[in-house]
């Protein structure tokens, strides 16, 4: 098969890379891709949201299968494009993908199905907002923009002050756009969080091996939230009993709920979780792989990833049984120095040999470009060493060892990644 990978992230390397483990792949494309990925794909200069592009792409190139991995263009309808010319496609519909692109939408889905999640209220008044926070009198409280916010849409704010302020830059300065027109006020959880990717193909649902991430950006779990600093699988918190209950209460019921709203998901399903006193209840949901998670949970995938995807599109993911490896997997994202607010491009990383890989570990590329056989940072986050072994003690001792050897201007990691509840 030919495949064409759409997005420019680590998430997309992490997908690349399990492609190519298959027998089955014969030509692998990422559009946009980045100079990390260009060692394993040919990369296409084509925008992750340029759907019309991307259609066209697709037929010039005769692929088999495009797999559209980012938020953003599953929410416009790329799929949905994409299966419209005939051509094969892995993600949600936009209809579907609306799980993610919409925390109103989910939140009230959960309410509907009565799937365990947080209290909450919703509001497009600023107004409104801010008196409501004014009369709680527990704290902390979450605020979160309604839309679409590269993963930074969420504050978690320790008194009114800060409720308030908020209310005021998502609602009022849009610092997320039209995304922050609406917001969900909701009551702060505690527990230790995991995230649980599944396969689903709109009637079966098979969860992947659990991870967590670690998305403040500072050690001690400070500063504010990022796009993810880092990774590991499996979940500790997660035992086989959890999973049991999660299956129960919110795996299968999530997929029953959007069938029975008119709204099959297919494609990969993102459960953000809390394990609170009360049991697990559902943080948020994603409509695709979670980015660092990705990095730790498809290199144990044992089962050929392409059965998997033509599985989850044909309806037949009941008859497959997929394979994880016993490994766990450890992953540290090296970042710029400023991330996640300004940051500098363009600095040279040293330490990667020419396939941007280091011995002993699996660099996955998330923000650099390949100019004259170096490599130089082009994102926030820009790499992430991953690393697997028969224990998590092992496999963060090799990403450490890993991220040791690769060094760029101003790099910020952080070193506790695995280590924190």
């Amino acid at each position: 098969m030919d495949i064409l990978v759409v997005g420019s992230g680590g998430r997309e390397h992490a997908i690349i890379r399990a492609l190519k483990k298959s027998c089955q792949v014969n030509k692998l494309y990422c559009a946009p891709g980045n100079g990390g990925i260009a060692c394993d794909a040919e990369c296409l200069p084509v925008g992750a949201m340029d759907i019309e592009g991307m259609v066209r792409t697709a037929k010039e190139k005769k692929v088999d299968l495009v797999f559209v991995a980012p938020d953003d263009p599953l929410a416009a309808g790329m799929v949905d494009a994409l299966q419209a010319e005939g051509i094969r496609a892995f993600g949600p519909k936009a209809n579907a993908a609306v799980i993610e692109s919409s925390k109103v939408f989910s939140k009230d889905l959960m309410k509907r199905y009565h799937i365990p999640t947080a209290e909450y209220e919703v509001f497009d008044n600023p107004a409104a907002a801010v008196a409501y926070v004014q009369s709680r009198s527990k704290y902390p409280v979450v605020v979160k923009a309604d839309g679409l916010a590269l993963g930074k849409g969420v504050v978690i704010a320790q008194n009114f002050v800060e409720a308030k302020e908020a209310i005021h830059s998502i609602m009022e300065e849009k610092v997320f756009g039209a995304s922050g027109n609406r917001v969900v006020i909701e009551e702060f959880l505690t527990g230790p969080e995991v995230t649980v990717l599944a396969f689903t193909d709109g009637k079966c649902v098979k969860p992947m091996v659990s991870s967590k991430d670690h998305k403040r950006v500072d050690d001690g779990n400070r500063g504010p939230n990022t796009g993810g600093m880092g990774t590991i699988s499996p979940n500790p918190h997660y035992t086989p009993e959890i999973a049991d209950e999660c299956m129960r209460t919110i795996f299968e019921p999530t997929i029953r709920a959007m069938s029975q709203e008119g709204r099959p998901f297919q494609g990969c399903l993102y459960f953000g979780l809390m394990l609170t006193p009360q049991g697990p209840k559902v943080i948020e949901y994603n409509a695709r792989f979670g980015d660092p998670e990705a990095q730790v949970v498809l290199p144990r995938l044992k089962t050929d990833f392409v059965d998997v995807i033509n599985a989850t599109i044909d309806g037949t993911l009941s008859e497959l049984d997929i394979q994880w490896s016993n490994d766990a997997a450890a992953c540290v994202v090296m970042a710029s120095g400023g991330y996640p607010k300004s940051y500098p491009k363009g600095l040279k990383i040293s330490g990667l040999n020419q396939d941007g890989q280091v011995d002993g570990v699996t660099v996955y590329h998330a923000g650099t470009a390949l100019k004259d056989g170096a490599f130089y940072t082009a994102g926030g986050r820009v790499l992430g060493v991953t690393a697997l072994a028969p224990t998590l003690e092992e496999a963060l001792a090799k990403a450490y060892n890993g991220v040791a050897q690769i060094s760029f201007d101003g790099a910020h990691y952080r070193k506790d990644i695995g280590r924190t509840v």
